[in-house]
């Protein structure tokens, strides 16, 4: 019955503005690897907007130029507890401050041994060190902070312990003890370094125990995302559709009960583009600048594409571009059962862009010596060429297995490429199905995930592409949806009344 009052809030209670505190692994321009970075960039910049005072906090890798960021310090030896004793050793930080045009204040959470002495991201042993450093360190420095946050909204299940922390190790402090505490869930199958589908059931995490010391093996063992959720006053993820459909066995990872048990706590909102940087009326990095009024001159973007892939230069030919990591989760499989078909049988080009598992990476390569005139292959990862293949391609295919919310459609979109998309999470509240005798819908979407779905939106495609005026009022009317910032920002403003509120109720 709470749960319910609270999901009327969103709607009732007066809105003010916020103090918020993001806190993740990665965030844009400083360290960025995917989404996540893009979000932690883009959504407190937008919040700002709205009067809010949205602040960041990610730790200072050591590919995080300080003079070019002109970083301040702001908190000296700061010392974090490896445990939850008296006596429990202390990991020594430092706090730098960013504050420039353009960017929402962040903050950086230096440590030599876990951070600055680390190029990558992701991807060590002890990133579970890294991660409960991250999420105490962040806590310890509010406490001794001018600014505190009424909000912390934690990234992922990178940041899954901070909620778990905040209101147990912390409960009792005057100063964190008020602090809403929001989880956004990116990706519900990474739950932390532990494969959970296979763990013995005596080593399950059920997020009971106290969370143990840093340098204690028992953290590897603990489910981040579970923890995150538990502890959280309110759970988001990235789209409407994801947020309903990890409701259910088939997609929750083994979380679909707890997150039921979570329900009315539980909102998706839809992640937002850079209007900014994914401009194709401004973008450096394409050859020819257009926008919605003048689609024409993405011909010469196509062939400036086909150039850089070695295929023959033809701007009528149509052209299929996949930009995405290379992984089951993408529906590759799908993709390597229809493409020699699809050659075989229609006349199109194709060009693939990502990194991933080796046996995809093995078969784009196999595809292109086999069909050289045809299909052309970059296998690494690449942050410019997208651009040029969004501007320059007919269609971007994106026939995800799952997808919690998806950037590349709306990238694609943006620049004209109509998606081809299977119909789950972000991909189905993004992309609806273009109806010819309507003319309504902005891409093709497919709902059964085999491959003679995928192979039947791809022909759909392709005839719709023969209709050269019908094709430029579709590339047109996605060129003009919005997908900003400033829409998602709105919802999250509503939600943030809900939390604050939540955090003074008694006998919740």
């Amino acid at each position: 019955m709470i749960d319910l009052d609270l999901f009327k809030l969103k709607e009732m209670l007066p809105q003010r503005n916020y103090k918020i505190l993001f806190v993740g692994a990665e965030a844009a321009p400083f360290a960025k690897r995917g989404g996540l970075g893009d979000v932690l960039f883009s959504l407190p910049v937008a919040l700002r907007k709205f009067g809010h005072d949205a602040r960041v906090m990610i730790p200072r890798y050591g590919t995080i130029d300080q003079e070019k960021y002109q970083l301040k310090m702001e908190l000296k030896g700061l010392k974090v507890p490896t445990g939850d004793e008296p006596d429990s050793p202390s990991l020594i930080c430092n706090v730098k401050r960013y504050k420039g045009n353009g960017t929402a204040t962040t903050y950086f959470l230096e440590n030599m041994e876990y951070y600055e002495k680390r190029a990558n991201i992701y991807g060590y042993s002890d990133d579970v060190v890294r991660w409960a450093l991250l999420c105490k360190g962040t806590l310890e420095f509010l406490k001794k902070s001018d600014w505190v946050p009424d909000i912390i909204i934690s990234a992922d299940w990178h940041t899954g312990l901070l909620s778990n922390y905040l209101r147990t190790v912390y409960k009792d402090d005057p100063i964190l003890a008020g602090i809403s505490s929001i989880f956004s869930i990116h990706n519900i199958s990474f739950q932390g370094m532990c494969d959970y589908k296979f763990a013995k059931e005596e080593e399950k995490d059920y997020g009971q125990q106290t969370i143990p010391d840093f340098f204690s093996q028992e953290l590897y063992k603990l489910n981040w995302m579970r923890r995150g959720i538990m502890y959280a006053d309110l759970i988001t993820t990235v789209s409407p559709t994801y947020s309903q459909e990890i409701l259910t066995p088939e997609y929750g990872e083994g979380l679909d009960q707890l997150l039921k048990e979570k329900s009315g706590r539980l909102y998706g909102v839809l992640n937002g583009l850079d209007y900014n940087f994914f401009n194709p009326e401004k973008d450096p990095y394409i050859p020819v600048n257009f926008n919605s009024h003048t689609i024409e001159r993405r011909k010469e973007n196509k062939l400036q594409l086909q150039r850089h892939f070695v295929l023959p230069q033809n701007p009528d030919i149509f052209t299929i571009g996949i930009v995405s990591r290379l992984t089951r989760q993408k529906g590759i499989d799908l993709v390597m059962e229809v493409t020699e078909k699809l050659l075989e049988n229609i006349d199109f080009q194709f060009v693939v862009l990502g990194d991933g598992d080796v046996h995809y990476k093995e078969f784009f390569q196999g595809i292109a010596k086999k069909y050289p005139d045809r299909v052309g292959c970059n296998l690494s990862f690449d942050a410019v060429l997208p651009h040029l293949i969004f501007s320059g391609a007919d269609v971007i295919l994106i026939p995800s297995k799952f997808e919690p919310c998806g950037l590349t459609q709306l990238q694609a979109m943006r620049y004209g490429a109509i998606p081809i998309v299977r119909k789950t999470g972000g991909l189905a509240d993004t992309v609806d199905n273009f109806d010819p005798n309507t003319g309504q819908g902005n891409g093709f979407v497919f709902n059964n995930y085999d491959p003679y779905s995928l192979f039947a939106a791809i022909v759909r495609a392709k005839m719709v592409h023969k209709q050269k005026a019908v094709w430029k009022q579709l590339v047109r009317r996605v060129m003009e949806k919005d997908f900003s910032w400033t829409k998602s920002a709105k919802e999250y403003c509503k939600l943030f009344s809900i939390a604050a509120r939540y955090r003074n109720l008694k006998n919740f």
